[in-house]
């Protein structure tokens, strides 16, 4: 048997209409006409309610809801037009209730999806990056082994660029435990009044043989400025080491790196400013991402495990704040981010 509301609707119509009129003929004063009259009314009158009420309050709702589950079977949950719910009709406060449902799950297949292809995507980039130093530092040891270990002078090369190799492998584990740290929250703030001049100034320190291989010159902006910020000292000087360490990296040589600070009334923004071959537009909004690299064959000739910035993100994501990038090509690039001023130095400030 077929199920629709007009088939129903005529059926019921059909029933009250009938016992309607056996009703009016069980009265001897009611004519013919008249128990024909009434038939044909209470017929017309019940169809159009029944069949309305079947049709948009009850049979629409279903085929809605069957498609919704039909969906959510098949998986096919993209695309799902979703209506106001009516107050008045329940069946359609259900069909709402699983449209919510289906775009949850929609929601979370989308981030499954997106988590399997940064999974395979990241194992790749994990796998390229070990492999490159396993291979330099397993064919030194083997050429060793075949026989050049007898050989004092090639030995000694050898030895040091195994070691070499071994030290850019340990950098590059040591960062990939930081960033996992950092992420699952093994690592915790630690919160303290900084002084970002002083900090900077002896990360300078750490790469002066670096600048100066490169005729770089490290600078700060304004020495005397006063520039105190609650962070965690130890975070923000990973902060700073990795974007003047790239800073030096990209810099053209006889240039310079330039640290500089803006003061306001309840932050101070640090900027790093290196004059190198900058970073084209498309690239910009990926350069934090785990090894993602401008130009990879220039990049892994300058060194660097392509985790720097990504440590930088997360570290700052720990601040509640974030790095911004501004870049022109072939003028050099200029990276920032933003610190809230130490407590004590906002009260002074605000008593000047």
């Amino acid at each position: 048997m077929v199920y629709s509301s007009r088939v129903l609707a005529l059926l019921l119509a059909l029933c009250i209409a009938l016992i309607t009129t056996l009703f009016l003929s069980l009265f001897e004063s009611v004519a013919a006409s008249a128990l024909l009259v009434a038939f044909f009314i209470s017929f017309s009158v019940s169809y159009l309610l029944i069949f309305v009420v079947l049709e948009f309050l009850i049979f629409r709702e279903i085929n809605k809801i069957y498609k919704l589950v039909g969906k959510l079977k098949k998986k096919e949950l993209s695309g799902l037009d979703r209506e106001k719910p009516n107050a008045l009709n329940p069946l359609k406060k259900i069909n709402d209730d699983i449209y919510s449902f289906a775009e949850l799950k929609q929601k979370e297949i989308d981030e499954l999806k997106k988590l399997e292809a940064f999974r395979k995507e990241f194992i790749a980039d994990v796998s390229h990056e070990l492999k490159t130093p396993i291979f330099a530092a397993q064919g030194f040891v083997h050429t060793l082994l075949d026989g050049a270990v007898n050989d004092k002078t090639v030995r000694t090369k050898f030895l040091k660029k195994a070691a070499k190799s071994l030290d850019g492998l340990d950098i590059l584990v040591q960062d990939l435990l930081t960033l996992s740290h950092i992420e699952t929250g093994q690592i915790k703030m630690h919160f303290e009044n900084v002084d970002l001049h002083k900090l900077t100034q002896e990360v300078f320190e750490q790469f002066e043989d670096k600048a100066d291989k490169r005729d770089v010159r490290l600078r700060i902006e304004n020495p005397g400025q006063k520039v105190f910020v609650y962070a965690d000292w130890q975070r923000i000087s990973q902060v700073m080491t990795n974007l003047i360490s790239n800073a030096i990296k990209h810099s053209n040589d006889g240039s310079e790196v330039v640290v500089s600070f803006e003061v306001s009334k309840k932050n101070i923004i640090t900027k790093v400013h290196d004059q190198g071959e900058g970073i084209s537009a498309e690239h910009l909004n990926r350069i934090f991402e785990r090894f993602y690299r401008v130009d990879k064959s220039r990049s892994r000739e300058k060194g660097g495990t392509g985790l720097g910035l990504a440590i930088v993100k997360h570290v700052l994501d720990g601040h509640n704040t974030r790095a911004e990038v501004e870049s022109t090509p072939g003028k050099g690039s200029v990276f920032s981010f933003k610190l809230p001023r130490a407590k004590s130095d906002v009260s002074d400030g605000a008593d000047n």
